[in-house]
């Protein structure tokens, strides 16, 4: 999942998506049984420069989809849902946030919210998902009186209700989901339940056996390590 506060991003992948994702959309690429893609700065904003924000997540698969055909969907800012609780807009990306629905499919249970909180605002965080952490991206936030520093993610408990407070306002994501269905294994760009199959993937893009992007001439070397 790619999330942008500022700035803007050209995604191009191996199936011909050309996309550019500017604040408050989402694009959510799925690599399955295997894909490739760039990321850069769109051509028309690099001569002037901007700042670029924003946050990736990877979402692992459940077993029975990792080897699914690689897929890649945009959902523009228009089409999240956006709502003012308590002095904080929440953008649900994800999942469903205090009765807010977001439109985005997901293979799993998964709770994904862009948060911005004013001054001396407070957001209470239930505990519908059994996994949930917030992840501060600026400014200052307390939860239930513990600092959270901007740059850190912090597990909340769970089964308990959580009170998010900013003195000063920050930018926030919430974050979680049902946990994993057994353990994952990632190494460099690619994650599996299976460590062989990390092994045939190295061996195939070491031997350029992964589709190309169309327009791209540059190519990562695997790392040694």
């Amino acid at each position: 999942m790619t999330f942008l506060f500022e700035g803007a991003l050209m995604h191009r992948d191996s199936l011909g998506t050309v996309q550019k994702i500017v604040p408050g959309d989402m694009n959510w690429m799925t690599a399955g049984r295997g894909i490739t893609h760039s990321e850069r700065t769109p051509d028309e904003d690099r001569q002037g420069g901007m700042t670029m924000h924003g946050l990736q997540s990877w979402v692992a698969l459940p077993h029975a989809q990792e080897e699914c055909e690689p897929t890649f969907v945009h959902y523009p800012a228009a089409s999240l849902p956006v709502s003012k609780v308590a002095g904080v807009t929440v953008r649900v990306l994800a999942g469903q946030f205090k009765g807010i629905v977001s439109p985005v499919a997901t293979l799993s249970p998964t709770l994904y919210v862009a948060a911005e909180f004013d001054a001396d605002a407070t957001l209470a965080v239930g505990a519908d998902y059994a996994q949930r952490a917030v992840y501060l991206a600026e400014g200052t936030l307390t939860i239930d009186a513990q600092v959270l520093q901007a740059g850190e993610m912090a597990i909340l408990p769970a089964d308990l209700l959580v009170n998010l407070h900013s003195a000063d306002g920050a930018r926030a994501m919430l974050l979680g989901g049902a946990p994993l269905d057994g353990e994952r294994f990632i190494w460099w760009n690619f994650v599996s339940s299976q460590r062989e199959r990390i092994e045939a993937a190295k061996t195939a893009w070491r031997d350029g056996q992964f589709a190309a992007v169309p327009g791209e001439r540059d190519f990562i070397p695997l790392p040694e390590r």
